[in-house]
């Protein structure tokens, strides 16, 4: 009942609230639920748009950009993210990323048969956390968010990834 109150109270007299803004007001909706993620989409490495990661880090990291989709429902951002050492070796992984909370999950991961492989009871967790990889941080930062939002358009995110002078959020 809280929340409603609050949203009225938006709605009512502040009109021009932005994106950012809403998203700060909606991160802590009780009422939040996940969409039940897409089967995993079919990816071609030969498209891979690259991120910097970290200038320590071994591996070189990319996006498909065919595989990026914004949940309208949940505002989730999925894509299918390669990572690759220089011998050849490649992690793929189908990923979601909830700006809002500064959160991500692993869906599922690509097999070398070729096959994708659910990951049992997947969890958010937070980019911000000290893990090996900050590939997910990176991506976010790199164009999928807005600060706490999603990009608004798919085509908004590729444009930053190609272009990394244009992120909104470095």
């Amino acid at each position: 009942m809280k929340f409603k109150l609050v949203v009225v109270f938006i709605l009512t007299f502040l009109p021009g609230v932005t994106g950012t803004a809403w998203a700060q007001l909606i991160a802590d909706n009780p009422d939040w639920k996940e969409s039940e993620a897409p089967v995993p989409p079919a990816f071609d490495v030969s498209r891979l748009i690259s991120f910097d990661v970290s200038p320590n880090s071994s591996l070189a990291y990319g996006v498909d950009p065919s595989t990026i989709q914004i949940s309208g429902s949940d505002g989730i951002v999925r894509y299918v993210v390669v990572a690759s050492s220089a011998s050849g070796a490649r992690n793929v992984m189908y990923e979601g990323i909830r700006c809002t909370t500064g959160e991500f999950k692993t869906y599922a991961r690509y097999s070398s048969d070729g096959h994708w492989n659910p990951v049992a009871q997947p969890q958010w967790r937070s980019m911000f956390d000290n893990m090996p990889s900050k590939h997910p941080l990176r991506l976010a930062r790199a164009g999928v968010c807005d600060g706490r939002t999603p990009a608004l358009t798919v085509d908004a995110i590729v444009t930053r990834l190609k272009n990394p002078l244009l992120s909104m959020t470095q």
